[in-house]
């Protein structure tokens, strides 16, 4: 599917008024981390996203607020807030701003005056779940339910859920999550492990299936008398990916078992997105530790060592990802440690704001990536001739699916039929 300038724009371009900015604007989508508004009355922090600046602050109630950045006064900074009595106050001249964005005091105009009345700035209803602040910034008359994912259902002790910083357009982000062939390159940690089955098999056949929500797409690699090795997916629109996982756990002895993972990719504006990188057991029984999560973390290149102030990553372009020369002649492909690390490297450094996908050769590999563009630019036709309901919104479709990954016995089996459990929700 090679996209021509003029829809390549429609597609990354997520600006008020722009066809993919009204679709975003459609859906509850991850706003900023709970974690960074921890308690009532604490700083406020700067927010943007789809090219629009906020400010978000918890209110004396614990209520999350997320308004323009702006006060519509003098047009100064509302960071510099003070954030008091269920309200953000302008340092410049007092004016004060609930979470509802209503000016509820203006103590520099004369005591009869009812100006403040007729004064209100945009704001944006919030939602916390997982640890993440949600919101929707459409028209109130088109909001959806709110989102139902199955990680969003688990127990605090089952999943977690982290955000990094990508210095790149978020379709960038999405198609390279949802590429599963690269995995077997990218993400070769062991260039001399024989054994490893993404690795035996470095040309999976890709089968891709529409459904309410996005799609179901599988990589099957044909592992001939060991068995067919399965890894089962979800993208729900407009940006999140789901992925099997099976991991090794301590539970009294070494135990398989699967837990599920994957992104959302949230666009800060048209070069720039917020990653949102979740993980939740597979089993209702066998909550996460501390440190697994810490591990996890690690070894996609998020640990506490990796990552600087503001969500950013210390290996970033400006040091080339601190790319070991020797590791990638020795060891590894790429030489960058790190998971999402060597995704990033990738993607930060393609071409800007975004890539010319007029030049593309795509072929069998890129199923996944060919139906998300389809699906995408579909909502935003359909949304320019009022189409109310788009694909992926509804929660119980969204929130009935989740990511495997396993090894099936030899022989043709339909996957559809021997995933079907494992591709369906838990908790």
């Amino acid at each position: 599917m090679v996209l021509k300038a003029e829809v390549n724009e429609r597609l990354c371009r997520v600006g008020e008024g722009t066809p993919m900015g009204e679709v975003w604007r459609r859906y509850w989508f991850p706003a900023l981390l709970s974690e960074e508004v921890p308690e009532p009355d604490c700083d406020p922090v700067r927010v943007q996203l789809l090219g629009e600046k906020l400010v978000a602050f918890r209110d004396s109630n614990g209520k999350v607020a997320l308004i323009d950045r702006y006060c519509p006064h003098r047009r100064v900074e509302l960071f510099w807030g003070r954030n008091e009595e269920c309200g953000l106050r302008c340092v410049y001249h007092g004016w004060k701003f609930d979470a509802e964005g209503n000016c509820v005091d203006m103590p520099n105009e004369p005591d009869e005056s009812n100006f403040k009345n007729k004064v209100k700035i945009k704001s944006y209803p919030t939602w916390e779940a997982a640890g993440v602040v949600w919101t929707y910034m459409g028209p109130e008359e088109d909001m959806p339910p709110k989102p139902n994912y199955e990680w969003l259902r688990a127990p605090d002790s089952f999943v977690h859920v982290s955000k990094t910083f990508e210095s790149c357009n978020w379709v960038q982000g999405l198609e390279g999550g949802i590429d599963t062939s690269h995995s077997s390159f990218a993400h070769n940690e062991n260039i001399h492990d024989k054994n490893a089955l993404r690795t035996r098999v470095k040309n999976p056949k890709l089968e891709v299936e529409k459904g309410p929500s996005g799609f179901t797409y599988v990589g099957i690699r044909d592992l001939k008398e060991d068995g067919v090795y399965i890894r089962g997916y979800q993208f729900i629109m407009p940006a999140q990916q789901m992925r099997g996982a099976m991991v090794k756990w301590k539970t009294g002895e070494m135990e398989e078992f699967p837990s599920i993972a994957g992104h959302i990719w949230v666009p800060i504006d048209d070069e720039k997105t917020w990653v949102y990188n979740f993980i939740y057991s597979g089993s209702p029984d066998v909550p996460f530790t501390e440190e697994f999560v810490m591990e996890h973390e690690s070894q996609f290149g998020r640990g506490p060592e990796d990552v600087l102030p503001g969500y950013k990553l210390k290996r970033n372009p400006s040091n080339d990802y601190l790319i070991d020369r020797d590791l990638q002649r020795n060891k590894t492909f790429t030489g960058i440690t790190g998971i999402n690390t060597q995704d990033f490297a990738l993607q930060e450094t393609s071409e800007l704001p975004f890539t010319d996908r007029s030049l593309e050769k795509l072929g069998t590999a890129d199923s996944a990536i060919i139906a998300a563009r389809q699906l995408l630019l579909e909502a935003a036709k359909e949304l320019e001739k009022g189409e109310k309901t788009l694909r992926g919104q509804d929660p119980e479709t969204h929130g009935n699916v989740r990511g495997c990954d396993k090894l099936l016995p030899p022989g043709n089996i339909d996957w559809r039929v021997a995933l079907k459990e494992d591709l369906t929700a838990k908790f």
